[in-house]
């Protein structure tokens, strides 16, 4: 998702929280949450209106302008009935739309059903034509689901494990490990979901090892959860090891220092990298990023997609290797002839 698509989406929400507090806001206030001009916030105004959300005004004391917020019962009030008032505000459903646009992972699976049926039941509390205008929200950003995995037929695993790491509770699982291509059986303790390019997985601990390391969950061949509880490992910080790795390998740890372009230069400028990451401009234009990540072969396989517009300088082992791929890579070129010349050679 582009940073500035990002951008809006946070200011609408940021809009709706100001309007549906205790008194609403004024446009300076609006201003100041959304850090926009005064024109922008009389535009994010009219937006709101034209999603249906029932805004009000009224001229607030001490000659400082109008206030404006949202009727503060609207969430409960439906044409014929009464229902119970959920707790729900308006930019916590409106949340839940914009993830239900962004479901991309379970895509035909009974999880997007559920996540369906959830969002019909909170959709209730909203009048028809909010509710429908909510829908549109999911349309603001189009998902990429190019690439992504399958997880159809998926559902009872991820239950399972959910389950699992709600309770802490030791599993025995078949998985099928592309090295060596054959399925193992090992027992697990599963500790977090997180997703990558479209790919869901699952960071366990080996109970036999006492490893962490982590599993493709399309791979799981079959998983059963034992009676046996487990206590989460105190020297593991998740948020930290996947911050730390390249890609999801953190066990080989490594300082890179690799040269970029000039064109290349303002797309590595414009990523977020580790806080102990450098980038030194060059006379010319390009940039030396110095990294300290983990996962050898996860760099040198990004370093090897910018083609001749990156460079490995450091270490001189990767550069070295880096520099054999690509010999590799020319002789396959040079030994297999392309479809034209087989049939010029006919």
């Amino acid at each position: 998702m582009a940073d500035n698509q990002m951008m809006q989406v946070i200011k609408l929400f940021k809009l709706v929280d100001c309007l549906a507090a205790r008194g609403g806001a004024t446009l300076d206030e609006i201003r100041e949450a959304l850090d926009i001009s005064e024109r922008s916030a009389h535009r994010w105004l009219q937006t709101i209106e034209e999603l249906g959300f029932p805004l009000c005004d009224e001229e607030s004391g001490g000659g400082r302008g109008k206030r404006y917020s949202l009727l503060p019962t609207y969430t409960k009030k439906l044409p014929n009935m009464t229902v119970p008032d959920a707790g729900l505000q308006p930019s916590e459903v409106l949340a839940f739309y914009f993830l239900k646009g962004q479901d991309r992972l379970f895509q035909g699976t009974v999880i997007e059903k559920n996540l369906d049926r959830a969002l019909t039941r909170m959709a209730s509390f909203l009048p028809a034509k909010v509710r429908g205008n909510f829908e549109r929200i999911g349309t603001l950003i189009l998902p990429n689901r190019k690439l992504t995995k399958d997880y159809a037929g998926k559902e009872s695993i991820i239950e399972k494990l959910t389950q699992a790491i709600l309770s802490r509770r030791s599993c025995r699982v078949r998985y099928h490990s592309f090295s060596g291509n054959r399925i193992k059986s090992f027992t697990i303790d599963p500790l977090h979901f997180f997703e990558n390019k479209g790919g869901l997985y699952l960071l366990v601990r080996t109970t036999d090892f006492d490893h962490i390391r982590t599993l493709a969950i399309e791979r799981i061949e079959e998983l059963t959860p034992t009676d046996q509880t487990y206590q989460y490992p105190t020297d593991v910080d998740p948020e930290k090891m996947l911050e730390q790795a390249f890609d999801f390998v953190w066990d080989d740890p490594i300082r890179v220092k690799v040269w970029f372009s000039a064109s290349q230069a303002p797309y590595i400028k414009e990523r977020i990298w580790p806080e102990s990451s450098t980038i030194d401009d060059q006379a010319d234009g390009s940039i030396i990023l110095t990294l300290n990540t983990s996962g050898r072969w996860d760099v040198k396989r990004w370093v090897l997609s910018y083609g001749a517009e990156a460079r490995v300088l450091e270490p001189e082992d990767l550069r070295d290797q880096i520099v054999k791929e690509l010999e590799a890579a020319c002789g396959t070129y040079a030994s297999h002839s392309s479809p034209r010349e087989s049939i010029d050679h006919q």
